[in-house]
């Protein structure tokens, strides 16, 4: 019996994860795109595209956005009015956004991570693992690489790996972004994160424990943003038929 498509409502349909998402759901049969949503409406595509929420007319399921911090707000407004669930891929909230959001989700579900992929997310799990045995030895710094077109820093997915590992710390660390402003040896209470942002680089985190005569290195590397693309589409399909609630990768993979 064939089952009707998820009909998907794209926020940030004309960027780079846009296209890469409009690429995927053109060769599936579960789910297709009928509406989209960006600032730049003048780009062609298979659908409308709207600057506003408000403007969409077309019958939806679920909405996707990877788009702007800054565009949370309408978008919830209009996911509340219309009783949509929502996939909150966009990165660089601030801690009163993600706040809205866990309002937001008493009343709607929404299916929201730092990051899309099901590598990342096992990293997390695996990094959290290894500081609850190595974190009172070992010093725990993270590295992580974008392109140099990404905005945010540290990346959202470095702040998770970094508030999972905290969580399984006796004690819970401090958070230092830069070292060359304080001339001190590095106390044993703190993660390390560090950005850099060169070239194409899709995404890469590493996560060092530093211990007596010994290190351990976990690491992720994307290579192409289609992974993050499968995530937000399954997360899509996932999202359709829940309840309100706030939920993450943990609840796609269980």
């Amino acid at each position: 019996m064939k089952t009707e498509k998820i009909k998907i409502l794209l926020s940030g349909a004309n960027g780079k994860m846009g296209h890469a998402i409009r690429a995927l759901c053109a060769g599936r049969d579960d789910c297709e795109i009928v509406a989209g949503l960006d600032i730049n409406c003048a780009e062609e595509a298979p659908f409308p595209i709207y600057g506003r929420p408000e403007e969409c007319a077309e019958k939806v399921d679920v909405v996707i956005d990877f788009s702007h911090p800054s565009f949370l707000e309408p978008l919830l407004a209009y996911c509340k009015e219309k009783k949509l669930p929502a996939v909150l891929a966009t990165t660089g909230y601030s801690p009163e956004q993600v706040d809205k959001i866990r309002a937001a989700a008493a009343e709607m579900p929404i299916f929201f991570t730092a990051n899309m992929s099901l590598g990342v997310n096992l990293l997390a799990s695996l990094c959290e693992k290894a500081a609850a045995i190595l974190g009172r030895d070992f010093d725990i710094e993270i590295i992580e690489k974008h392109h140099n077109q990404k905005i945010d820093a540290p990346s959202g997915t470095a702040l998770m790996l970094a508030d999972r590992i905290s969580g399984a710390l006796e004690k819970k660390p401090q958070y230092v972004y830069d070292r060359h402003s304080e001339r001190r040896r590095r106390r044993r209470d703190e993660i390390g994160l560090h950005a850099v942002r060169g070239g194409t680089i899709v995404g890469e985190h590493e996560v060092l424990f530093a211990g007596p005569d010994e290190t351990l290195s976990i690491t992720h590397a994307a290579v192409s943003k289609q992974v993050f693309a499968v995530g937000a589409i399954n997360a899509a399909l996932f999202l359709a038929s829940r309840p309100a609630g706030l939920y993450d990768m943990g609840d796609l993979v269980v």
